[in-house]
């Protein structure tokens, strides 16, 4: 069986699914519905802004979904199918999308609501984050639990990565002693501690935004950051986003529980193969490939794509509007 995984925020480059559009015109509406809803020209961001533009979470948040959204549909187009869906972070908002839980007109004004507070948290709050490397998870959260102050496992990438977030000086202690322990610290440069409790203004705010927007059943199997399993509960999906901007990522037990449901085979839409190079790093034995451009679409339908192993270094690149740096997505 195949799951759909969808790209989060930090995969973004300029110009990311021109190809795609303009071999497929026909989804052009997917930037249209886009652009109506947000007030600005979403396909004139993307393929047109500079890298430091694009990464503005206002911009960035909506034109990866717009990106993931685009390959998705090229997907079905190519008769490409899937049995489950999945995202990392931001990128459930497209899973949603795909499978149908939210209309193309609601996925955008939810991902406009989101964005903006995430947007509002960033400048007005004040937070770290960490990307930690070569340490297992229980080892991180026994550090993280010792350390003074608030600091908290927030990505669960991989058994080889995990993400810390927390208040500055906590962080930066939490830090000190996963080098002292051997494993490798990147600090991200950003200015919020996301998918911790220092976002509660950000996810009240977004819950306020999206509370009356209708959610449906999904057309296939769903899988939830915040539980890291199954999701069976859509009576609430506001309430529910609402704690997913505060709760970490358990996207290596999302892989877990669907390798066991079945599911060897993952088909990431969006840019840059991030969650690819994941899926590689946490089922050893699955099958994993990307749709981001006419080459790997091509490849796809052929059955003769053969994934290049990437450096850690490589796979780890992200960007956001403070620069560059080298972790997978987060927010």
């Amino acid at each position: 069986m195949t799951a759909f995984l969808f790209s989060g925020q930090g995969s973004q480059y300029p110009e990311m699914g021109k190809e795609l559009l303009e071999a497929n015109p026909e989804f052009g509406f997917i930037y249209e519905t886009a652009s109506d809803i947000l007030g600005f020209d979403l396909k004139k961001v993307t393929f047109e802004s500079s890298e430091e533009e694009l990464a503005q979470t206002k911009y960035s948040q909506p034109a990866i979904m717009a990106m993931s959204l685009l390959c998705f549909e090229t997907a079905k187009k190519n008769n490409i199918t899937f049995d489950a869906a999945a995202g990392h972070s931001l990128g459930e908002y497209a899973a949603m999308t795909a499978c149908g839980m939210l209309s193309y007109e609601d996925g955008f004004r939810v991902i406009k609501a989101r964005a903006a507070a995430m947007d509002k948290a960033g400048r007005e709050t004040e937070g770290a984050m960490y990307a930690v490397m070569r340490m297992s998870p229980e080892e991180i959260e026994k550090i993280c639990a010792e350390t003074e102050g608030y600091v908290v496992p927030v990505n669960y990438n991989s058994p080889a990565q995990t993400v810390i977030a927390g208040e500055k000086e906590a962080a930066a202690r939490a830090a000190e002693k996963f080098a002292e322990a051997g494993a490798r610290t990147i600090q991200l440069k950003v200015s919020a501690a996301f998918h911790s409790k220092l976002m509660e203004g950000a996810s009240k705010e977004f819950y306020e935004a999206v509370k009356d927007i209708k959610f449906n059943a999904p057309s296939v199997p769903f899988y939830s950051n915040v539980t890291g399993a199954l999701l069976e509960d859509f009576s609430d999906m506001p309430s529910l986003l609402a704690k997913h901007m505060i709760s970490p990522v358990r996207f290596t037990s999302e892989l877990a529980a669907m390798n066991s449901a079945g599911i060897d085979k993952f088909v990431e839409l969006g840019p840059n193969k991030v969650l690819t190079g994941l899926v590689k790093k946490t089922l050893k034995t699955a099958t994993a490939l990307s749709i981001e451009n006419l080459k790997t679409l091509e490849a796809k339908k052929k059955k003769k794509y053969i994934e290049k192993e990437n450096s850690y270094e490589k796979i780890c690149t992200y960007r956001s509007s403070s620069g560059t740096f080298h972790v997978p997505v987060y927010t």
